[in-house]
């Protein structure tokens, strides 16, 4: 398969400065560390809030965390893409005969995210050892469908940037903001953000509401197919891809 050949070619680079990379990978670990290390300081073991004691929120920071982890892994391409078009490497994309998008994911990833992957597992398998779930293949959903929409994201902003050409930190408060306010149950920010991040930006389809049914509290049981409603995110995605695509111009043209 010509993904797995891309993989082990990324693979294969970023370790042939194997220092460089392993300081990289424990410096991303310490950064996923200091936002555990908050919720572990300003909640008390037996303090409940808003329904969730400190071991459930920790799930639910967990699992935003190797959910955004995993998408800038794999989707670091994105993440640059205000460069490709700046200078004009763009446009061999176009020329290829290879879905964009792909050649995109392709193009550049971060191993070193792994670091925070680690030790993002480490919380959720230390945390289920204080709680019980009510099954493993909801949660293992919940962090799929977490790295669709975070991908979906970095699509919308690899879109927005064919008409500024620029960097959009506004869309950073939807991706690495998201990754700092999920370290508590999106329900925490009130009912209006909840419905924002519900209906318009799913964040809280893979994090707060299959946590209910994950955890047992009270709720719906059709919380538990709410990851799967987030994969309708890639559609709108996709379209405003698409509407960016033909806006773009050529740095020839």
């Amino acid at each position: 398969m010509l993904y797995l050949k891309f993989l082990a070619m990324h693979i294969k680079v970023q370790l042939q400065n194997r220092k460089s990379f392993i300081i990289m990978t424990i410096g991303q670990a310490l950064m996923a560390f200091t936002g555990v290390f908050v919720v572990l300081v300003i909640m008390d073991p037996q303090q409940v809030v808003m329904g969730f004691n400190r071991h459930e929120v920790l799930v639910g920071a967990a699992v935003v965390m190797v959910s955004f982890s995993l998408a800038e892994c794999f989707g670091r391409g994105f993440d640059t893409f205000p460069v490709l078009l700046s200078n004009g490497q763009f446009d061999r994309f176009m020329l290829r005969p290879q879905n964009i998008i792909y050649q995109i994911f392709t193009s550049t990833m971060d191993f070193t995210r792994l670091g925070r992957v680690l030790v993002a597992l480490i919380v959720l398998f230390t945390s289920l050892q204080q709680v019980e779930i009510s099954s493993y293949w909801l949660l293992i959903s919940m962090i799929v469908s977490g790295m669709i929409v975070f991908v979906c994201l970095f699509i919308i902003y690899g879109a927005l940037c064919f008409f500024t050409t620029e960097s959009l930190e506004f869309m950073n408060i939807l991706t690495d903001g998201a990754r700092e306010f999920g370290k508590v149950p999106f329900s925490f920010y009130g009912k209006r953000i909840l419905n924002f991040l519900t209906y318009v930006v799913p964040l809280a389809c893979f994090q707060y509401y299959p946590m209910l049914v994950l955890l047992g509290k009270e709720g719906s049981s059709i919380y538990a197919y709410y990851p799967m409603f987030a994969l309708v995110f890639i559609l709108p995605s996709y379209g405003i891809w698409k509407v960016g695509i033909k806006h773009y111009r050529s740095t020839g043209s």
